[in-house]
C-alpha cells in the first residue's frame, strides 16, 4: 500500500514532494516535504473555497499512472453500485478519494492534499463529488454544495445520472461502514451523504 502511495504522490502535483525512501530492518520509510499551514475552512462563505475549487480543478486533470496497479473506484465499491449503473463510475483519472479537510493543507502556493493511500482510478469529477458531502457536513445545503462543485468543469460536464449514481453508491458504502465499524465521526458524514442523495433523487 505504501509503495503504491509513494508512486501515486510522484504523479500527483498537489501532493507533497516525495524526498526519500529507506528500507531497512523490516521497515519501509518515506520522507515527504513538510507543508506548513492550517486545514481549510469548508463552511459557506469561507475564503478557502476558491483554493478548494482550484485544487479540485487540478485533481480532475491528472491521469492515473499506468505503472501503479490499484482497483478502480468501480471495483472498490463493488456490489454497492446500483444494478445497470456501473458504466457511470468508469474513469481513469488519479482520484484522491478521501476529501476530508484534515487531508488538506492551506499553503501560500494554494491548497494541497496529503494522505494519498486511498487514491485510485476514477472519473475526472470523482474528487469533486467526494467533496460535496464534506461541504454539506460543513454547513452548506445540498444546493450550495453542488453550486461550488459545478465551478469545476469536469463535474459540471458530468451527466446527472452519473452523479446521482455516485451519490447513491457513496451513501450505501458509508452506511455499510457505519454498520460494520461504527466510529464517532461517521454518523454525521453519512447523514450529509444522505442529504445529498435525497436532494439528487428529488432533483431527478
Amino acid at each position: 500500500m505504501y509503495r503504491a502511495e509513494a508512486a501515486v504522490t510522484e504523479n500527483a502535483v498537489l501532493a507533497p514532494a516525495l524526498l526519500w525512501e529507506v528500507e531497512a530492518g523490516g521497515w519501509l520509510l518515506y520522507g515527504y516535504a513538510f507543508l506548513h499551514g492550517p486545514h481549510p475552512d469548508l463552511s459557506p462563505g469561507s475564503p478557502d473555497l476558491p483554493d478548494l475549487v482550484d485544487t479540485l480543478l487540478g485533481t480532475s486533470r491528472i491521469p492515473w499512472p499506468a505503472v501503479v496497479k490499484k482497483k478502480p473506484l468501480l471495483a472498490r465499491w463493488g456490489d454497492h453500485v446500483p444494478s445497470g449503473r456501473a458504466e457511470d463510475l468508469v474513469g481513469h483519472t488519479l482520484a484522491h478519494t478521501d476529501m476530508s479537510a484534515l487531508n488538506m493543507i492551506c499553503t501560500p502556493a494554494g491548497l494541497h492534499l496529503v494522505d494519498w493511500a486511498l487514491a485510485c482510478p476514477a472519473p475526472a469529477w470523482a474528487d469533486t463529488a467526494f467533496t460535496v458531502p464534506r461541504l454539506i457536513h460543513a454547513g452548506h445545503t445540498a444546493d450550495q454544495a453542488e453550486a461550488v462543485a459545478r465551478l469545476v468543469p469536469a463535474y459540471a460536464a458530468a451527466s446527472d445520472r452519473a452523479v446521482s449514481t455516485f451519490a447513491r453508491t457513496l451513501l450505501a458504502v458509508w452506511e455499510s461502514r457505519e454498520r460494520i465499524s461504527p466510529m464517532p465521526h461517521r454518523n454525521a458524514l453519512t447523514e450529509a451523504a444522505r442529504a445529498w442523495a435525497d436532494h439528487r433523487a428529488v432533483a431527478a
